[in-house]
């Protein structure tokens, strides 16, 4: 089927226009849709109206000549890839040169016209016109990627260079909205740069690596797909780099419906965007060596104002801005990977200066008294009595259990640092493993504190690493009696639900000021009310990551003078088992 072309006579002779009519639907080589004007306002006004192909326009006019209408066309009317073939009634080189000077692409005169010479003026005219377009076109292309290549070698910024990206293949392709659209491990995905809207999360049912067999269910056999005309998709094969298009007769030759790479309902994507047609290409990442590249996303132009007839030339495009954009977003995870592990290092390299400027302080201390009470008893041992022997060696032995405790809560909290913990749940009984820990605190906690335990609610079936309960524990209750220098009641409520459990412990403790509350999880803060009384500062540090190792919660609540109370909740069944 031939392609039909748009043109426009321009002439005052009805009897001239009817012979260019007649030879011109002659043509067995194109097809014409022909329009006609006797002047020169006639033909302003069709103009104004519609786009053509090709205009034959006649050098005498009633209203003026057809230099002038020509001139007055170019400023305010035609583009200027619109072929005019001027016509003259004698051959008058001054005027073919004039007007040739002035645009027109080429000239006859009307007594040596012939029908074989005006069809092909008129097939030169529009195959010429058509080669400008596309070369127009190319250009603009490659002026695009040359844009995009240069923005990211100028800039690391992913969200300027994927939202220029979209505005400048909007206006190249003039089409309705062009987006990128990210894919989600495990969420929905987003469009993350959009030449028309704001970005959004969009939903698609059935996204990616599922191809035909997957499909059968959903959107029905590609076959059925194409008859129903649901989506134009064109894709090269998933590699980083572009792969050849097709070789067609035609650069604009339309390209097949559903030309498919994995997205097994088209529709989805249709009914998603609200777009009558898609243009999609994948983006592309490396995969750290792998052949099988990554894909992040896709790269979609979508018209919806009317019929839209993607063109080959539209995905190559398409397809390499692609390209580029996976070249961005690939230097840009690069540059966020390094600045994380910088920031981690720098993390560490702050950590290990707290642990040495820590143990430094807190060793020194108990170090000292261990050393005077040995020398004491190296020194003294026979003037000494056994009750003050036994006095001394309690405070060896104090001080070396909490220098021993400062150690493993150091290599804990390195642990956790380096995120090298891991957790293994087992099947506890509640009740029992806190009533061990509970007893085996009121047997070292001075007469000064009473401890309490309280029990509601259903406690079976908890899945939890014994270790680590222990922690939380031990660190929260010491906490409490430690922070309680005058004594009191510390209590310890233990409430069983349907799939978590609560427990709290509450003191009448000195409490923590609004101020410092909510530093207090970080290791190495400590209230800044604590004057004398020994601590690191690890010991709410270590019970909140125990706490996210079993996927729970840990909150704290307290007032100066008033005590605190810690509560911690966790989940029955424990979702990071390894």
């Amino acid at each position: 089927m031939l392609d039909t072309w748009t043109l426009l006579i321009i002439d005052d002779c009805a009897a001239d226009r009817k012979i260019y009519r007649r030879y011109l639907l002659k043509d067995p080589h194109q097809s014409y849709q022909i329009l006609e004007a006797d002047c020169a306002e006639e033909a302003l006004a069709l103009c104004q109206k519609m786009r053509f192909d090709v205009i034959l326009l006649d050098f005498c006019l009633p209203d003026m000549s057809g230099l002038e209408l020509f001139d007055q066309m170019q400023q305010e009317i035609l583009e200027t890839s619109v072929p005019v073939i001027m016509l003259t009634g004698r051959g008058d080189e001054e005027i073919a040169v004039q007007a040739m000077k002035q645009g027109a692409l080429d000239y006859l005169v009307k007594q040596n016209l012939t029908q074989d010479v005006l069809q092909i003026t008129v097939r030169n005219a529009i195959k010429q016109s058509c080669l400008q377009a596309q070369l127009n076109k190319t250009q603009e292309q490659q002026r695009l990627i040359a844009t995009t290549a240069l923005r990211i070698r100028q800039s690391l910024n992913l969200e300027e260079i994927l939202n220029t990206a979209v505005t400048e293949v909007q206006q190249l392709l003039k089409c309705d909205r062009v987006m990128v659209y990210q894919f989600a491990p495990d969420s929905d995905g987003k469009i993350v740069a959009s030449s028309v809207e704001p970005c959004r999360t969009v939903t698609l049912c059935d996204r990616v690596g599922a191809r035909e067999e997957a499909g059968e269910q959903g959107a029905g056999s590609r076959e059925q797909r194409k008859e129903r005309g649901q989506l134009i998709t064109y894709s090269p094969p998933c590699t980083l780099h572009p792969a050849p298009l097709p070789l067609l007769p035609n650069p604009q030759s339309p390209i097949p419906y559903n030309y498919e790479f994995g997205l097994c309902n088209c529709l989805s994507l249709k009914e998603q965007f609200n777009t009558k047609a898609n243009l999609v290409v994948p983006i592309n990442l490396s995969n750290n060596g792998n052949p099988t590249p990554k894909l992040w996303g896709l790269l979609i132009a979508d018209h919806n104002s009317g019929e839209r007839q993607w063109q080959t030339d539209d995905a190559q495009m398409l397809n390499e801005v692609s390209v580029q954009l996976a070249i961005a977003i690939q230097q840009a995870e690069l540059l966020a990977q390094t600045q994380a592990a910088l920031a981690k290092e720098k993390q560490l390299n702050v950590f290990k200066s707290q642990i040495i400027a820590t143990v430094s302080h807190e060793y020194r201390t108990p170090l000292t008294s261990i050393l005077a009470a040995a020398s004491t008893l190296v020194k003294h041992s026979q003037q000494l009595d056994e009750s003050k022997q036994q006095r001394f060696l309690g405070i060896i032995e104090q001080k070396a259990r909490y220098m021993s405790k400062l150690v493993d809560n150091m290599l804990l909290v390195n642990q956790f640092e380096l995120e090298k913990s891991k957790i293994k749940p087992i099947l506890l009984d509640l009740l029992q493993f806190f009533s061990d820990l509970i007893e085996q605190e009121r047997e070292t906690v001075s007469d000064r504190h009473e401890l309490i335990f309280q029990i509601t609610g259903n406690n079976q079936g908890f899945w939890g690493d014994r270790g680590l309960l222990q922690q939380i524990f031990i660190n929260l209750i010491s906490n409490a009696i430690k922070y309680s220098p005058d004594g009191g009641t510390v209590e310890f409520h233990l409430i069983g639900k349907e799939s978590q459990v609560i427990f709290y412990i509450k003191d009448q403790g000195i409490g923590i000021p609004m101020a410092d509350q909510e530093n207090l999880f970080q290791s190495f803060s400590r209230g800044s009310n604590v004057d004398t009384i020994p601590g690191t500062g690890l010991g709410l540090a270590i019970a909140k990551a125990c706490v996210d190792l079993h996927g729970g919660d840990i909150t704290l609540s307290s007032q100066v003078g008033q005590g605190t109370k810690v509560t911690v909740s966790l989940p029955k069944a424990c979702p990071f088992a390894s």
